[in-house]
C-alpha cells in the first residue's frame, strides 16, 4: 500500500494516548479493508523512531505502556514549559476557579447545585473550563429533566501537580482568617 508508512505516523500524531501496534493494525484494516502485518507495522515504527532521532526535528516517537507517542524531546522541555504556563494560567478567573473548586469537592455536580453554591449563574465559567478540558461531562443525573453531571477533567491533575483527586487539600485543612478587616483582634 502507498504511504503506509504516512498513515502510520498519522495515528501516532493523532492519538491523545499512546498507541500500539494492535490498534495501529486494526485502525488501517478497518480503514483500507486490507490485513497488515504486525512485523510490517514494528518496522515501520522503528524507522519513525530513527527518522525523529535526528537533530533536525523537536520531538520524537517514545514507547510508553506498549503504545507509542509522539513527545516533544527534552532539551524543548523548557520552551514549552513556559508556553503551556502563560496559556493555561493566565486565564482562569475568579468566578471559574471557584467553579471548578465546587466541581473537584462535589463532583459528580450538577450545574444546578454549582449555582445554588455559588449563588450566581456559573455558565460562562463553566464553558472556559470545558474548553480547557478542566472539567467534563460525567454523566446525566437521575433525578427531575436528568440534568447534566460535571466532574474534574483529563487536565485537572496536570493543571495542578496532582497525582489523583485524593490530594486535594481537605476542607478541615483551611483555616478561618483570624481576624477580618472591622473585626477587633482579640489578644
Amino acid at each position: 500500500m502507498d504511504y503506509l508508512t504516512q498513515h502510520v505516523e498519522s495515528l501516532i500524531f493523532t492519538a491523545e494516548q499512546p498507541i500500539s501496534v494492535a490498534e495501529i493494525q486494526s485502525t488501517l484494516e478497518e480503514a483500507f479493508g486490507l490485513k497488515f502485518q504486525e512485523t510490517e507495522l514494528n518496522q515501520i515504527v522503528t524507522d519513525l523512531q530513527a527518522r525523529y532521532n535526528a537533530d533536525t526535528y523537536a520531538f520524537e516517537v517514545v514507547e510508553i505502556d506498549g503504545g507509542f507517542q509522539l513527545m516533544t524531546k527534552a532539551a524543548y522541555h523548557n520552551t514549552v514549559g513556559a508556553w503551556l504556563r502563560q496559556t493555561m494560567s493566565r486565564k482562569l478567573s475568579r468566578a471559574a476557579l471557584e467553579t471548578l473548586s465546587i466541581v473537584a469537592y462535589k463532583q459528580p455536580v450538577s450545574k444546578s447545585e454549582m449555582e445554588r453554591i455559588r449563588g450566581v449563574n456559573c455558565d460562562y465559567a463553566l464553558q472556559k473550563l470545558l474548553e480547557k478540558e478542566l472539567v467534563s461531562i460525567a454523566g446525566r443525573s437521575d433525578g427531575p429533566g436528568r440534568p447534566l453531571l460535571y466532574a474534574t477533567g483529563q487536565k485537572f491533575m496536570d493543571y495542578f501537580g496532582l497525582k489523583s483527586i485524593k490530594d486535594l487539600p481537605q476542607l478541615k485543612e483551611f483555616k478561618e482568617p483570624e481576624s477580618s478587616i472591622g473585626e477587633p483582634e482579640t489578644a
